[in-house]
């Protein structure tokens, strides 16, 4: 089955995460594995939103694993507590980053990456993933997105083990 959708992108942003929602939750098949729905959510979300990268990290022990993603190869370790990645999983709590380059201990996985948000997930009350999402532009990511970015964090916890 194929799907159409619409394009978002001269929607404001709190229109456009309301239909990226409604066009995440449309596109879950049960019957697949779920990587795959783990892939059409991301790559959905790259492409509706504009992003340069998005990905899940897993948690591994204490380290966080590179998981599904959209865009170029990503590092594949980070440890639990450095980072953007690192802290979201740390802290439980969301990060958002206008500029990278000011962040303590940041990890460069692309130079092009200006601004990032990076959303905790969670099984059973704990942290097992954030999904880290990665502009070009600086302050590219605000509250509005981090609001959206949960509800979609809370979507792909239905499919990471």
């Amino acid at each position: 089955m194929t799907q159409t959708f619409i394009s978002l992108k001269k929607a404001s942003k709190k229109e456009t995460y309301e239909l990226l929602v409604k066009q995440i939750e449309s596109l879950i098949v049960p019957e697949i594995p779920d990587a795959g729905n783990i892939g059409n959510i991301l790559g959905l979300m790259k492409q509706q939103l504009d992003l340069f990268w998005v990905g899940l990290y897993i948690k591994n022990g204490q380290t966080l694993g590179l998981g599904s993603f959209q865009g170029l190869p990503a590092c594949t370790v980070i440890q639990w507590g450095r980072g953007v990645c690192g802290t979201a999983a740390s802290e439980a709590k969301t990060q958002i980053v206008e500029d990278v380059s000011l962040f303590p201990g940041y990890i460069a996985c692309h130079a092009e990456t200006a601004s990032e948000i990076v959303v905790p997930g969670f099984k059973n009350g704990k942290v097992a993933f954030v999904l880290d999402v990665d502009s070009e532009s600086k302050s590219a990511f605000d509250e509005t997105d981090a609001m959206y970015l949960e509800q979609i964090a809370l979507i792909l916890s239905r499919f990471v083990n």
